[in-house]
């Protein structure tokens, strides 16, 4: 079965120095909710950007001058966006270096790295997307990819949670999802608030509510480790089969080469054998203290 892979788009076979980026121009910067923002940017060489190529679930280095560099995933649509999209929490010093980022300045980028969805072994099955937090902002670019790919897949379910009713973004977008034919949109909140419409709880707990038909779906997941763990393990109880579910795992990813070891897995490297894993893969090591 595919599972996607990294590899350097031919186009920029001149740049094999892995640690250079690319410089980058803020085109356009949106405040999702009060700690969460998109930076759309636009790669200022025009022969990297027209090379530039990746796919869904992959992610780039985003480089701060003076301050550091940080693991982002890419939220754009790989062939019909020429800006590049990268949602971001504001949580520690070079993401809240980001958030200060304006119209018009410069930043570094590189990528993309990692391996990405296995869209072209989801063709053909219904398409099950279950995230956690802001865990949806790597299954965005598969919700665009396949939206504009409808005649390609079955039925497409989308499940988030969130902790607070207030840390949810893209409303709007949820919305439209929501009234598109052939899909469904449930989401989750542990606290929900007075005005909170959808379920108050953990984000399995909709399993329920969900279409499921388990031999036709093709399950991508991300978020915290613990609601990968709970969530890949029963929806193989369901009898969807764990070689067609696939989990985005979050690690400090340093140099994004393999070479700094901060994400380690067991044997692999998040960075390159990842951030998507088929779920057999995996599943001995969620949860170990230490993996």
């Amino acid at each position: 079965m595919s599972q996607g892979r990294h590899t350097a788009p031919e186009s920029l076979a001149a740049f094999p120095n892995p640690y250079r980026p690319w410089e980058a121009e803020v085109a356009e910067r949106i405040q999702e909710s009060p700690s969460i923002f998109t930076l759309w940017l636009r790669l200022t060489d025009g022969a990297v950007r027209t090379g530039y190529r990746f796919a869904p679930g992959q992610f780039n280095m985003l480089y701060l001058y003076g301050v550091g560099e940080v693991a982002i995933s890419i939220v754009s649509d790989p062939h019909e966006e020429k800006l590049i999209g990268h949602t971001l929490r504001a949580v520690g010093r070079v993401t809240q270096g980001l958030a200060q980022l304006k119209p018009g300045d410069r930043l570094g980028l590189r990528g993309p790295y990692g391996r990405g969805w296995p869209l072209d072994a989801a063709e053909g099955r219904d398409v099950l997307l279950v995230t956690g937090g802001l865990g949806c902002a790597p299954v965005v670019a598969v919700i665009n990819y396949v939206l504009l790919r409808r005649e390609r897949f079955g039925r497409l379910t989308l499940i988030q949670g969130v902790k607070h009713a207030d840390e949810l973004i893209w409303r709007e977008r949820y919305a439209y999802w929501r009234s598109l034919p052939n899909t469904q949109v449930l989401l989750a909140a542990d606290h929900g608030g007075p005005l909170w419409p959808w379920h108050v709880g953990l984000v399995t707990e909709v399993f329920d509510r969900a279409e499921i038909v388990p031999e036709h779906s093709f399950v991508m997941m991300c978020g915290p480790e613990g609601m990968l763990r709970a969530g890949a393990r029963q929806l193989a109880e369901r009898g969807v089969a764990e070689e067609r579910i696939y989990l985005s795992m979050e690690r400090n990813m340093r140099c994004a080469v393999r070479h700094c070891g901060h994400c380690q897995f067991g044997a692999r490297f998040v960075c390159r054998d990842g951030p998507v894993f088929a779920y057999p893969e995996v599943k001995e090591l969620l949860g170990v203290r230490g993996f």
